[in-house]
């Protein structure tokens, strides 16, 4: 539960990047373009480094990454809205994204021993993160649409929180491998084909959920009307269609399969993001809700799988099912948003209705990986 909340202090800072862009385009009247720019910032350098550190991990303990990294995340984006000047907003930012990207490997290694082979306690892992992400355009709303780009110091807030727990969850695992010392079991053989195409879907959703991310807000303000508030609301119902559907996903996978369910959730996706672009009205909010689902339901799959084709190499399948295919998302959105501002945010939004299709087309060749038991949480907790 510790690390399932601190998860959420840190995710809180993902989403937190796109719920400032409405208000970057508004107060600084920056173009589509420059605002997908931010959104690249804290993805670039986070899809770099999250691999790196999923390959330290799986080499060194490195638990204090936990604490220090939500710390330098809650900072970054902390110190977005009182910069002077564009370059020094994007480096900032990419500083966050850093800090996002060095907690994760560590911490959703530490999160599936303790899960052994459950996917509903990684499902409940996952869902700390997305409520992170969910709650991040209320925070965000909150504080700058009270205070102006000028309060954002106050987001640092969930991060000094994030920290305190991070250190009461490694304390916890430390007294649980004292009580309770086991064997660990030796891992199977990796499996890099099947690794691969996971990751290439992976990739396809990244870019959906990040394209919608930075620019669902100024879309429905245009495709309903109603202002920021109309933004902030849909931005809110993509994010927490994750609470809802990362649990969902764990139950769904122990009853049917992680592969299967999986491949559905990528079917849905494709008939939701054509809905989010093509019908107008409130119904938009609908599609936004289904696409949640679609997004969402996979998630913590996606980490298991990634891992039980990587056995041997957990932290580095972490940092890329994790870290690197989510991060990738934001290398699309500069061309999002150049492509809407020669056109309109519907033409550039329009090709991410087939990438869960490709996404699903990668699938369907996988099997179910064959894996060892994994080891007592003790045993992990032991060796930091």
């Amino acid at each position: 539960m510790l690390l399932s909340v601190g998860h959420a202090c840190v995710d809180v800072y993902q989403g937190s990047v796109a719920a400032l862009v409405p208000f970057f385009v508004a107060e600084r009247a920056y173009s589509y373009a420059a605002a997908a720019g931010i959104v690249l910032a804290a993805s670039l350098l986070s899809s770099i480094v999250q691999p790196l550190f999923g390959a330290l991990t799986d080499r060194w303990a490195m638990p204090w990454l936990l604490p220090v990294s939500t710390i330098v995340g809650g900072a970054g984006v902390a110190l977005a809205g009182v910069t002077g000047t564009y370059a020094l907003t994007l480096v900032v930012v990419a500083v966050s994204g850093i800090g996002v990207a060095a907690y994760h490997p560590e911490a959703a290694r530490v999160a599936r021993v303790a899960a052994g082979r459950s996917h509903r306690a990684m499902g409940w892992f996952s869902l700390g993160g997305n409520l992170g992400f969910a709650t991040a355009p209320l925070l965000v709303g909150a504080v700058v649409a009270t205070g102006g780009l000028g309060a954002s110091p106050l987001l640092v807030v969930p991060a000094l929180v994030g920290a305190a727990l991070c250190v009461a969850a490694l304390r916890s695992a430390k007294a649980a491998a004292a009580a309770s010392p086991s064997q660990a079991t030796p891992p199977g053989r990796d499996d890099r084909r099947s690794f691969l195409l996971l990751s290439g879907a992976v990739v396809c959703r990244s870019i959906v959920f990040v394209g919608l991310s930075a620019f669902v807000s100024l879309y429905a303000v245009q495709r309903v009307g109603g202002g920021e508030v109309t933004g902030t609301a849909a931005l809110f119902v993509l994010y927490i269609g994750g609470a809802i559907g990362t649990v969902a996903g764990g139950n769904l996978a122990t009853r049917f399969g992680r592969l299967p369910v999986t491949r559905w959730s990528y079917a849905l996706t494709v008939a939701a993001v054509a809905g989010v672009v093509l019908v107008p009205g409130p119904l938009l909010f609908v599609f936004v809700a289904l696409v949640s689902a679609g997004l969402y339901v996979p998630f913590s799959l996606h980490i298991t799988l990634g891992q039980d084709y990587l056995p041997r190499h957990v932290g580095t399948a972490s940092g890329v099912t994790l870290g690197l295919t989510v991060s990738i998302g934001g290398l699309a959105s500069p061309a999002i948003g150049a492509l809407a501002d020669i056109t309109s945010l519907q033409i550039a939004l329009a090709p991410l209705i087939v990438l869960p299709a490709i996404g699903w087309l990668l699938l369907r060749t996988l099997r179910e990986p064959e894996v060892a038991e994994v080891a007592e949480v003790a045993v992990v907790a032991a060796d930091r």
